[in-house]
């Protein structure tokens, strides 16, 4: 460490952990000014300074059957990235979700004697809790985002460090929608539904026909509805533009201002995942949807052992927010629900309400901060 500046390996595979990794990143830099990294992520790991010597675009695929479609590719980045961590030889390396690839990563870096810090708990007590030995194992240290998983893994004796959500703080509701609104060209007497059909390819095949069919069945009864499209930065034109071309009804796409857009809403369809996380931070009902190939809804109803597959919904340990899975992701279900929100001022309040809770339980902010902390005081010990 005294002779080099430090090096970093950071691995993320999908969207939310490019970034969650970026944000890291810099706030390591502040603490160590001399700090590289490198690794494989996307865009914002780039932009933050990060060596990105395999690009994650592509590989953020979810379910079994989805998984072996890519498993080829999902391989040679997986090699690419161990014969990364042999010829470098960082001082640590941090995983950053995406994790079953990170797993079989941090073992064969653990192996090597490189120090391992996993970042976003793998969901190992909701599925399969018997291979929190195996993670145990493979890494030094697990950093996790949410505070009852800290119990869980002092349990099986995992050092663990709860350093907070890294939207926590940097996401609140919108304090003017109106205004939004008016400087979108969306303003109008109708509601305004915002639809998130994820960024991953495989879930904008499976769930944007959906979302278009049911935005088609909510302006049949509010025909003053209006809907726009948040487009992830992952997802390519081309991948929309086919669906949205045949849409029963206009639908603005939109990239910019995320956030204040999807804060403007009255309501908002969206793909499980951290989506949910942010427009529960923004305060806005919403209606959770999620659809798997057969084959991995199947199996994985076999495996979950928690009701819920929200996040909002598993952090307030009860239904706040509906989730319609496969089969019941349908435009009749999440239609009617939607409307539902958009005609009942009380019940939708309701949501509004059971919301600041989630966002009470998510903290204060400053996660990327403590991560950073976390990860810089692991460079200084020895690997164990």
């Amino acid at each position: 460490m005294a002779e080099r500046a430090p090096l970093v390996m950071l691995v993320a595979g999908e969207v939310s952990g490019d970034q969650h990794a970026a944000a890291m990143f810099r706030e390591l830099r502040t603490l160590i000014p001399q700090v590289r990294g490198i690794g494989m992520g996307g865009s914002a790991m780039r932009e933050a300074g990060i060596d990105i010597r395999v690009d994650s675009t592509g590989l953020g695929v979810i379910g079994l059957a989805e998984i072996a479609r890519h498993y080829g590719e999902i391989r040679r980045a997986l090699e690419a990235m161990k014969a990364l961590a042999r010829t470098e030889r960082p001082d640590l390396l941090i995983c950053v979700d995406y994790k079953e690839f990170n797993f079989r990563l941090a073992r064969a870096a653990k192996a090597a004697g490189i120090k391992v810090l996993f970042y976003v708990s793998p969901q190992v007590w909701a599925w399969r809790p018997g291979r929190v030995k195996s993670y145990g194992k493979a890494i030094d240290h697990m950093a996790v985002i949410f505070p009852f998983e800290v119990p869980f893994y002092e349990r099986h004796g995992i050092p663990v460090t709860y350093v907070g959500h890294p939207l926590a703080g940097r996401i609140a509701p919108v304090a003017d929608k109106g205004k939004v609104r008016r400087e979108q060209g969306m303003d109008g007497p109708g509601p305004l539904v915002g639809l998130l059909p994820g960024s991953r390819g495989n879930e904008i095949r499976r769930l944007l026909p959906m979302l278009l069919q049911t935005a088609a069945r909510i302006a049949g009864e509010r025909p003053d509805a209006r809907f726009v499209l948040i487009q992830a930065p992952s997802v390519a034109d081309e991948l929309l533009a086919a669906e949205l071309e045949t849409a029963p009804v206009p639908v603005r796409v939109v990239k910019e201002r995320r956030h204040e857009i999807l804060g403007s809403c009255d309501a908002v369809i969206t793909t499980s995942g951290t989506a949910t996380l942010e427009v529960a931070l923004l305060g806005v009902p919403m209606v959770i949807v999620y659809k798997l190939a057969p084959l991995s809804y199947w199996l994985g109803r076999l495996l979950v052992t928690i009701p819920f597959i929200g996040l909002p919904n598993i952090l307030a340990g009860r239904r706040i927010v509906e989730e319609f899975i496969q089969h019941a992701a349908n435009a009749e279900m999440v239609g009617g629900e939607i409307l539902r929100i958009l005609n009942d001022p009380a019940y939708a309040l309701r949501i509004r309400d059971d919301l600041v809770e989630v966002r009470t339980l998510l903290g204060e902010g400053g996660g990327s901060r403590r991560l950073a902390e976390l990860a810089a005081e692991l460079l200084e010990r020895p690997a164990r």
